[in-house]
This record gives C-alpha cells, sequence and structure tokens, in this order.
C-alpha cells in the first residue's frame, strides 16, 4: 500500500518536484499503463477515447522523466494478449500508435529522447512499422533519455526468443555452454544495454506484473496506485518517486552494510554505462 504525508497534499507540482530532486531517482523507471477502458466507461464512452486521453499522460510522464533526468522509461504499450481484443479496437490501437509517433517525433528531437522497441514487432502491421524504424533512426544518436516502447510484448516470449537466439549460437560453436550466467543470457534480452528497471509503477488499482519484463524486475520496487491511467499525470509520478525514495534496497544485504557503504556506490545488479548503455 502506497502511503502519503499529510503535507504533500499541500504542495505545488514545483514544490513536490523539487523535494525529489533532494533525493536519490531511479534510473530506469518501467510502467504497466492500465485503466484507459475502465476510465472510459465511467464517462460513458468507447473504450478508444481513454486510449485517446491515455496518450496525454504518455506524453506528460515522459516529458517529466527527462527535466528530472531519468535515464530510461520503459511503457508497456502492447502486449501479445491483447491481440485477443476485439478486432476494432485493436485497430484502432495500432492507429493510435501510429498517430503517436508521427506528433512526438518532434518532441523526441527537441528533447534529445532516444525511441526503442522490445517485443515480436514484426507482428505490427507495416505503416506501424515504417514509422518505428523512421522515429528510431532519427532519434538514435540522443542521448538525454531512452524511451523504450513494449510492443507485441511478453516477458515469457521475450525469455524463449532469447534461449533460442543463446541456443542457436551454441550450436554454430559461437558460445561456450558452460560459459552460459545471468550476465550472458542477459544479452539475449530484448532490453539488453538498457539496464533493469529500479521503479515500476502501475496504474489502476491491479496488483499484479502482467507477463512484464519478468526477468528484469528481480530487484526493482514495485509501486501500484489506483488512479487509471488516463488521470496519472505529472504530479503522481511525483508521489512515484517520493515514496521510491522512502524504500531501502538492499539487494540481499543487511541495512546496516548499507549503512555502513558508500553511499555512492552503485547497485550490485547494474552493469550500465553512461546514458543507461551496457558497460564493457
Amino acid at each position: 500500500m502506497n502511503t502519503v504525508s499529510p503535507s504533500i497534499g499541500h504542495e505545488s507540482d514545483q514544490e513536490l518536484q523539487a523535494r525529489v530532486l533532494q533525493g536519490p531517482l531511479p534510473r530506469h523507471v518501467a510502467i504497466i499503463m492500465d485503466g484507459n477502458g475502465r476510465w472510459a466507461s465511467l464517462r460513458h464512452l468507447p473504450r478508444v477515447a481513454g486510449h485517446h486521453e491515455g496518450i496525454k499522460s504518455v506524453r506528460e510522464v515522459v516529458t517529466c522523466c527527462r527535466e528530472l533526468g531519468i535515464a530510461n522509461l520503459t511503457i508497456y504499450a502492447f502486449s501479445t494478449e491483447n491481440w485477443r481484443r476485439p478486432i476494432f479496437e485493436v485497430q484502432e490501437l495500432m492507429l493510435l500508435l501510429e498517430l503517436y509517433l508521427k506528433r512526438e517525433l518532434p518532441a523526441l528531437m527537441e528533447q534529445e529522447i532516444r525511441l526503442t522497441t522490445i517485443g515480436r514487432t514484426d507482428q505490427l502491421p507495416s505503416t506501424v512499422m515504417e514509422w518505428i524504424r523512421r522515429v528510431e533512426r532519427e532519434t538514435e544518436h540522443h542521448r538525454g533519455m531512452t524511451l523504450t516502447l513494449a510492443l507485441s510484448y511478453s516477458g515469457r516470449s521475450e525469455l524463449v526468443d532469447a534461449v533460442r537466439r543463446l541456443v542457436v549460437d551454441v550450436q554454430a560453436g559461437r558460445l561456450d555452454p558452460a560459459k552460459i550466467d545471468e550476465e550472458v543470457l542477459g544479452r539475449y534480452l530484448d532490453t539488453r544495454g538498457l539496464g533493469d528497471p529500479d521503479l515500476v509503477i502501475r496504474t489502476s488499482g491491479e496488483y499484479r506484473i502482467s507477463n512484464f519484463l519478468l526477468w528484469q524486475v528481480a530487484y526493482a520496487e514495485l509501486y501500484f496506485t489506483k488512479t487509471l491511467w488516463p488521470d496519472f499525470r505529472r504530479r503522481d509520478l511525483l508521489m512515484a518517486f517520493l515514496d521510491y525514495q522512502r524504500r531501502e534496497r538492499r539487494f540481499g544485504r543487511t541495512g546496516e552494510q548499507l549503512r555502513n557503504s558508500d553511499p555512492m556506490a552503485q547497485d550490485p545488479t547494474d552493469e550500465r554505462g553512461p546514458f543507461g548503455d551496457r558497460a564493457g
């Protein structure tokens, strides 16, 4: 359960942001965007209206993360399970994704944000893929922040695909089976080079991971909020960061060990270099 200090309710967004900037910030934030359909239903609107409103939340969250200096932001935009939704809704989601890429490219360029994708993107419509490749190409040299869209994504499918690629390298003699460990397997994941999430946020009051980044969230802090995604804006994100700053991340060590260690020491599971890239 997430708790909030009573005084926070009286602070402006600017004051909250100033408070957030005084504490440690996650380097990689992952978000499970949930509640678009319920938001629309509560307003007696079609489900697609919730998806359109949710785009505003994406825009605000991306901008806020960029301003705060977050290195990596990964959002769960479309899961493999979402293909089971009504055809009309899936088509609308694909059109909305294409529209988002077209409209947001100038903002990504201005804010020096690099766009990447994870998932079985070959299953997406060709027109969507054309825009994904264009935006990836035009933003590939940006170092302000990396925005990753999880599209046609499933954590289990990602692991299956990673193992398949690993087996191919073993059979070809490029990889010694005896040398396979967590680090080696990590190089075959879609998220290679991004580093694992420090904070996972899920909206709409659900308390589950829903097949998202199953390997990568092993040490992540989890934050659940009842706020529906279309209502989740800058202030909600700042509240999540304040909650994160109250956590003690031990990684198997005791609290006393942490207090006696170098406060600037890196997370022992972190292998990232500058800009969130994997070192080495």
